[in-house]
């Protein structure tokens, strides 16, 4: 889990990003040092709570085993996982992020509603790491 950057669980769960006082551009991953647009003259910038919903922006699968932070064991076999870039009108972002497990490329199109969920980016038998997944609006999985 990065520290900051989503916070809460079930329909509470929430990405977090920040808002430039002085522009109101949003950011995520969130920023807090200064704002990123170049034509801002910077403001303080306030955490804010994303949109649970937006629609897809674009997607595709992942064919490889993903780089750190992602941990995975070789020995064990790897299935591609749909990576989802999804608008949040409100904000006037795109965010990727991965599908929940079991939802492919072959099950999204562009445009369609997704929600943000929790995730599991990796577990032990000490420790899970959270991370975040988009899910289909109406799927359960």
């Amino acid at each position: 889990m990065v520290a900051g950057w989503f916070a809460g669980d079930g329909n509470d769960f929430r990405l977090l990003g920040t808002r430039c006082s002085a522009c109101a551009s949003v950011f995520f991953p969130r920023e807090d040092t200064h704002c990123r647009n170049p034509g801002c003259p910077g403001g303080e910038l306030v955490e804010v709570a994303l949109s649970r919903r937006g629609r897809v922006w674009s997607y595709t699968d992942s064919r490889y085993r993903p780089p750190s932070p992602y941990v995975t064991d070789p020995e064990l076999s790897w299935e591609p996982r749909a990576l989802i870039a999804v608008e949040l009108a409100a904000e006037r972002i795109v965010v990727l992020g991965q599908s929940v497990p079991g939802v492919t490329v072959a099950d999204l199109t562009v445009g369609m509603e997704v929600e943000v969920v929790p995730g599991v980016l990796n577990e032990d038998a000490e420790k899970i790491w959270t991370t975040w997944h988009w899910r289909p609006t109406g799927v359960t999985a």
